[in-house]
C-alpha cells in the first residue's frame, strides 16, 4: 500500500493506493502539530495495524518548513563568512519593495547581527587563496560559537563552490549538537547572497523540520517515510531533515506531477495548472515537462535551489472578505486557516470568505460538503457578510457575489503573469484546476483568458496528494562552470555533469533504488554575455543546438535574440528512478449518453443570478461518455464545480471532467 498525504493550510488530505484501487480522504489541519492531523486520517483510514507491520509506504509533502519560514519562527542561527562579508544578508540586492515611497518602512531579518561571525577562509574568483583559514581563526570561532549558543550553524565563504575545503574545514570544527548548514552543499553556486540565504535558510529551518521528520518517522515506524522536494520528485525522510530549504514548495509541487502525469495520458503537452486550496491558490505552466526555476521566492527571501517553477498567492476558499479604510472592499490574502475557519464552518469563526460567499449564493450545499461530514451554516455565512453588505449598500447576495469576483480577478492576474508575461498565448493551453476550491472558479477564470478547454481531474480536491503516489525519487543537482559556450569543449561541460550524476545516483542507490531504474538529464543556466538573468536549456551534448534553444526562448520570453556570444553560468543535474506505475485506471461504468446523465441529478436549486432552477448532480453517478450543460452544480465528497452557463462538461475514460466552451 502506498499513501500520499498533502498537508495544507486548511486540510490535509490523503489518497491511498490499496489492491490496485484508490481512496481518498480529507481531515481538518492542526497546525501546531501537523502530525496529529496525519494520524488521526490514518487511523480513520483503519491503517494503523497495515502501519505498525510496516505494509504501507507514506509518501509527504509537509508544510512545515513553508509556515515556519513565513510566520519567522526559525531556530537561533549563527552565520559565518569571510571578513568584510557579514552584512550581505541583510544588504540584499538593493531592491525596494515600494519603489515610490521615500520613507518605507524597514522590516527586521530574522538573523542577528550578532550572531554574524567573520573569519579567514578567503578564495579569489578564479579559487586560489587569499586569506589563509588558521588555527587561530577556528579557534576564535569556536568560542564564539561557544558564546553565542546556537540551534544551527550556516557556512557562506566567497568561492566555496570552486573549493569547499576551507568550508569543511569550519563544518568539522563545530559540535556535533549543532545542525551545521555549508553553502558548498547547499546551493554550490554563484552569487553570494542567494547562496548565503539558501544556507541561511537551510540552517534556520532545519532542526525544525528534522525533529518534526524524527517524530512522524517514529510514529509511523517501521513503515517508510519520504518527502517530496519542491523540484516535484522525493527524498527519504532522513534526508530531508539535512535539506529543509529544498522543501519549501513540498505540498504545491505534488499538484504539478500529477497534472503532468495526467496530461501525458490524455495527450496534453500544454497545461496551465490552478491549485486552490483553502489558503493560497498556487498557478503554474507545463509545457511537456514541469518548468523549474532556481529564482524561487518565499515571502522576503530568494531560494535559489531548484523547484518547480510556481506563483502563489494568498487567494483560497478560506481568504476573508473585508471593507479597506478607503471603504473599498478587499479580499485576501488573510485566511482563516483551519482553526476557526470561514464562518460556514460552524467553528467560531466571524470572518466572511470566499467559502461563505459561494455558500450565500447557494454554490456550495451545506449537506454535501466534505461527503456530509461536515455541515455548513448558512446562518453563520450570512451573519458574517451583513455589516460588509450594509457598508457597501448592497444585498447579501450582490456583496457575496462581489467577493467572489474579486478572488477571480486575484487568480486571472496570477496566470495572466505565469503565461502572457512570459510569452505564452494562454489560449493555446487548457486549464488544470484542482484543490478543493478549484472546480467553483474554473469557468470564470477559462473565461477571463480565453481558455477554451478546461480539465477538473478525477479526485481533483486531492490531486496534491495523489501526485505524491507517482512522483519519481529524485535529486536535482546544481554547479557553477562559468565560460563562454562556444569556446568551452562539450567534454568539459559532461565531465563536470558526470560528477553531480554519480553523486545523485549515489544517494539514491543508498535509499535502496536499483541502478537499472535511474536516468539522468542535463540542462544549462545560459545568458547573453552582460546579462545578470538567465533561462535554462537542455543539454544534449551540443553546444550549437543549445545556443540555438537558447536564442528561441530568448525571443519567445523577452520578444527579442541579440547577436552577442552566449555564456554558460550553470549546469543542472537531474537524477531520478521511475515513480510508481499508478494510474487513475479507466472506469468499469458503461458509457452512458445524455438522456442517462439525467439519473445523476439528486435535485435543483435556484441559484443568485441564474434564470432557472440549477440541477446538482452527483459526480460519483456520471460515467464515461455523459454530458452535461451548464448551468449545472457537480458536487462530489471532496470538492464542488460549478459549471457555468455557455460551458459544456464531457466525462472522459478515466472518469476526468472535461470542460469545453460552446461555440
Amino acid at each position: 500500500m502506498i499513501l500520499g498525504i498533502d498537508t495544507g493550510g486548511t486540510f490535509t488530505d490523503f489518497v491511498l493506493y490499496k489492491d490496485g484501487g484508490l481512496i481518498i480522504h480529507k481531515v481538518l489541519s492542526s497546525p501546531e502539530s501537523p502530525e496529529l492531523a496525519i494520524l488521526q486520517g490514518i487511523s480513520e483510514l483503519g491503517l494503523n495495524e497495515y502501519v505498525a507491520r510496516g505494509e504501507v509506504k507514506i509518501v509527504h509533502g509537509s508544510t512545515v518548513a513553508t509556515n515556519a519560514a513565513l510566520e519567522g519562527k526559525g531556530v537561533r542561527t549563527a552565520y559565518i563568512t569571510n571578513r568584510g562579508f557579514k552584512d550581505v544578508l541583510f544588504i540584499g540586492r538593493q531592491a525596494r519593495k515600494e519603489l515610490y515611497n521615500l520613507q518605507p518602512g524597514s522590516k527586521k531579518h530574522p538573523l542577528s547581527p550578532d550572531l554574524c561571525f567573520e573569519t579567514g577562509g578567503r578564495l579569489s574568483a578564479t579559487g586560489e587563496t587569499i586569506e589563509p583559514l588558521s588555527d587561530d581563526d577556528l579557534q576564535t570561532l569556536k568560542q564564539q560559537i561557544e558564546m553565542a549558543q546556537p540551534e544551527a550553524v550556516a557556512i557562506n565563504l566567497l568561492f566555496s563552490f570552486l573549493d569547499e575545503h576551507f568550508e569543511t574545514q569550519i563544518e568539522n570544527s563545530i559540535p556535533d549538537s549543532i545542525f551545521c548548514s555549508r553553502s558548498s552543499i547547499v546551493l554550490p553556486e554563484y552569487k553570494e547572497f542567494e547562496r548565503g540565504t539558501a544556507t541561511w535558510l537551510n540552517a534556520w529551518l532545519g532542526p525544525l523540520m528534522q525533529n518534526y521528520l524524527q517524530k512522524l518517522s517514529q510514529a509511523l515506524c517501521p513503515s517508510s517515510l519520504s518527502i517530496m522536494q519542491s523540484s516535484g520528485g522525493t527524498l527519504s525522510a532522513d534526508q530531508a531533515g539535512k535539506h529543509a530549504v529544498r522543501l519549501l514548495l513540498s505540498g504545491p509541487a505534488g499538484g504539478l506531477t500529477a497534472a503532468q502525469q495526467l496530461g501525458r495520458i490524455s495527450k496534453r503537452s500544454k497545461i496551465i495548472t490552478l491549485d486552490m486550496g483553502g489558503t493560497s491558490t498556487d498557478v503554474s505552466l507545463i509545457e511537456g515537462s514541469i518548468k523549474l526555476t532556481n529564482e524561487g521566492q518565499i515571502g522576503d527571501y530568494p531560494v535559489a535551489v531548484p523547484m518547480v517553477d510556481m506563483h502563489t498567492i494568498g487567494a483560497g476558499g478560506g481568504s476573508i472578505a473585508y471593507i479597506d479604510e478607503g471603504g473599498l472592499l478587499r479580499v485576501g490574502p488573510e485566511s482563516a486557516g483551519a482553526n476557526p475557519g470561514p464562518a460556514c464552518y460552524g467553528r467560531g469563526g466571524k470572518a466572511v470568505t470566499v467559502s461563505d460567499a459561494h455558500l450565500i449564493l447557494g454554490r456550495l450545499r451545506p449537506d454535501s460538503f466534505l461527503g456530509g461530514t461536515l455541515t455548513l451554516d448558512r446562518q453563520a455565512a450570512v451573519k458574517a457578510i451583513e455589516p460588509i453588505a450594509r457598508s457597501l449598500g448592497l444585498s447579501n447576495e450582490k456583496t457575496a457575489s462581489g467577493i467572489i469576483n474579486l478572488a477571480n480577478e486575484h487568480m486571472a492576474r496570477a496566470l495572466k503573469h505565469i503565461s502572457i508575461e512570459q510569452g505564452h498565448d494562454p489560449s493555446r493551453f487548457c486549464l488544470y484546476c484542482f484543490g478543493g476550491a478549484g472546480g467553483l472558479h474554473v469557468c470564470a477564470l477559462a473565461t477571463a483568458l480565453n481558455i477554451r478547454e478546461a480539465v477538473i481531474p478525477r479526485n481533483g480536491g486531492v490531486l496534491s496528494a495523489y501526485g505524491m503516489l507517482v512522483a519519481p525519487a529524485e535529486r536535482q543537482l546544481v554547479r557553477t562552470l562559468q565560460a563562454d559556450l562556444a569556446t568551452l569543449p562539450s567534454q568539459t561541460i559532461n565531465a563536470a555533469l558526470d560528477s553531480l550524476f554519480q553523486q545523485g545516483k549515489q544517494e539514491l542507490i543508498e535509499e535502496g533504488i536499483s541502478p537499472e531504474l535511474i536516468t539522468t538529464t542535463a540542462r544549462l543556466d545560459l545568458r547573453y554575455k552582460g546579462q545578470s538573468f538567465t533561462l535554462q536549456i537542455p543539454w544534449q551534448d551540443d553546444s550549437n543546438q543549445a545556443m540555438s534553444c537558447f536564442h528561441q526562448n530568448h525571443e519567445q520570453r523577452y520578444g527579442h535574440r541579440l547577436n552577442k556570444s552566449i555564456e554558460l553560468v550553470n549546469i543542472h543535474a537531474s537524477v531520478q528512478a521511475k515513480g510508481y506505475p499508478i494510474t487513475q485506471d479507466k472506469s468499469t461504468k458503461k458509457s452512458r449518453n445524455l438522456n442517462h446523465a439525467r439519473s445523476a441529478i439528486t435535485t435543483h436549486t435556484r441559484l443568485f443570478g441564474t434564470d432557472i432552477p440549477v440541477p446538482v448532480i452527483n459526480r460519483e453517478l456520471l460515467g464515461p461518455g455523459n454530458i452535461i450543460l451548464g448551468p449545472a452544480l457537480i458536487t462530489e465528497t471532496i470538492s464542488t464545480t460549478w459549471l457555468e452557463p455557455g460551458w459544456q462538461l464531457e466525462v472522459d475514460k478515466t472518469l476526468n471532467l472535461d470542460l469545453k466552451k460552446c461555440e
